[in-house]
């Protein structure tokens, strides 16, 4: 190899590493504008989940004691009857629940979360049994 085939591979390489180092400020670029966006969305985060607990009441509770107590109520139902199919109207009549509409489709309600979250299974329409 002469001097102009080693200066013309010399000159290849500092070519390819040019714009190797050009592409690699373009992603350090990006990168950085990335970041400062990431960085700004969590500071909004944090501000709103501050914002909330101030005004959320006070307690640890997510959910009020009594539905906490409900839903409760229902899985020992269920528990203690684990062959049996109950309606939302039947489970409050063996609660001794109210049975007025609005009191009944609250559980129909819990009833449906219970059959997403696999607790329960629903053999036929309106009708909920314990998952075996």
């Amino acid at each position: 190899m002469n001097i102009i085939e080693l200066l013309a591979d010399l000159q290849t390489q500092h070519d390819e590493t040019t714009a190797r180092a050009g592409e690699l400020r373009d992603q350090i670029e990006h990168l950085t504008a990335t970041l400062a966006e990431t960085e700004a969305r969590l500071a909004d985060l944090a501000t709103t989940r501050k914002v909330i607990a101030e005004l959320a009441p006070a307690g640890d509770e997510l959910e009020p004691p009594e539905t906490s107590t409900a839903y409760q109520a229902i899985v020992n139902t269920f528990n203690q009857h684990p062959d049996q199919e109950f309606r939302a109207r039947e489970l409050h009549e063996l609660l001794c629940m109210p049975t007025h509409e609005a009191s009944v489709n609250i559980t129909r309600s819990r009833l449906g979360r219970l059959t997403r979250r696999g607790f329960l299974t629903q053999p036929g329409r309106g009708r909920y049994q314990k998952r075996t």
